[in-house]
């Protein structure tokens, strides 16, 4: 998780966004949004209002105004921990609602009006109770990228960095894990437990050492292939390709490195390889090349996601001004899906 230094100055910000940005945005861009950046930060003062950003977002954005960016478990921690009145979530929608699960008196903004996502949207609670009644007793994992309701239903949460360290810990030999089918199968070899899918495994110790996986995917991470990585090792054989857990399995497996967004950004900082190729959203390249300008970051992701391009900074002022896009949780669902993000917290 890093926290930010915010720019005082209309200038400072142009300069800090020219500095790390040189070669990825154009100048033309730098400049506009170098203006819109420090109204947001000069506004968030006044307002009492902490910005956090996820790792998918546009480089202009992700460089000028979160306090905080990472990924989806270090924002979560965060959201429960700061000072402010105001939360705006640079991030989808599953996020904005884990940050106010975890921080009910808090104004939580999505700077957008729907920024979804596939894989939350690929499950629904009912769903999930169905399955609890087909397999009684056996504990739910639920992947964070999913909307309230279904966490509400939900024995614990996980994150992509420490879904198989949640698995090895419950005591239990067989898990239902929710609602990403890649993400599961990753886990589940990791972990050494066979996959099964919803109606399988009924019958007697068909249930032993298994993992009974949805069929929940990410549009984004579904895009790519081994076919890719083939490409990439062929015309660029120098190349670490870190793909991450939500990618097909066997993408996975003939990558270099498999690892949450996070975990993604560390191993790049702490690594020798001067080239790299990232299979996930590709903002996010673009980001980490900002931060590591002796490294190169091989241009042939072209795989963004349409929830998080949406988030923008012309939106993210417009909300901040008018406290536009609040999210709101029936308090009933927030208290029972906390229940199984505090479990993940503790358990991480």
């Amino acid at each position: 998780m890093e926290q930010i230094q915010q720019a005082d100055t209309h200038e400072q910000t142009l300069e800090n966004l020219k500095y790390k940005l040189e070669g990825i945005v154009p100048e033309a861009e730098i400049v506009l949004k170098a203006e819109i950046a420090y109204e947001i930060n000069r506004l968030k003062k006044e307002k009492n209002a902490v910005i956090l950003g996820h790792n998918y977002m546009e480089p202009a954005l992700y460089h000028s105004i979160p306090d905080y960016a990472g990924d989806s478990l270090g924002l979560s921690r965060i959201s429960a921990e700061v000072d402010a009145s105001r939360i705006v979530f640079c991030g989808v929608e599953f996020m904005a609602e884990t940050a106010k699960i975890l921080a009910p008196d808090k104004m939580v903004l999505l700077p957008a009006d729907k920024a979804g996502c596939s894989l939350a949207e690929s499950i629904t609670a009912e769903d999930v109770r169905k399955l609890k009644e087909q397999y009684p007793g056996v504990p739910v994992i639920t992947y964070v990228n999913t909307y309230a309701a279904v966490k509400a239903e939900t024995d614990i949460c996980c994150t992509s960095s420490n879904a198989a360290k949640i698995v090895n810990q419950l005591d239990t030999d067989t898990v239902i894990c929710l609602p990403d089918e890649y993400l599961a199968q990753n886990i589940a070899r990791e972990t050494g437990k066979k996959v099964i899918y919803p109606g399988q495994g009924t019958g007697n110790g068909e249930l032993k050492n298994s993992m009974i996986v949805w069929d929940g995917r990410c549009e984004v991470h579904d895009k790519f292939t081994v076919q890719d990585v083939k490409n990439v090792r062929k015309q660029f054989p120098d190349t670490l390709i870190l793909a991450h857990p939500e990618c097909p399995p066997e993408v996975v497996e003939a990558s270099d490195y498999s690892g949450s967004t996070t975990a993604m950004i560390k191993y790049v900082q702490n690594s020798d390889a001067d080239r790299y190729m990232l299979f996930t959203e590709c903002s996010m390249g673009d980001n980490i090349a900002a931060e590591n300008k002796d490294k190169e970051m091989v241009k042939m992701c072209s795989v963004r996601c349409p929830h998080m391009n949406q988030i923008t900074l012309e939106d993210t002022l417009e909300s901040l001004r008018k406290d536009q896009y609040q999210i709101e949780i029936e308090e009933e669902v927030r208290v029972r899906a906390k229940k199984s993000l505090d479990r993940m917290l503790e358990m991480s």
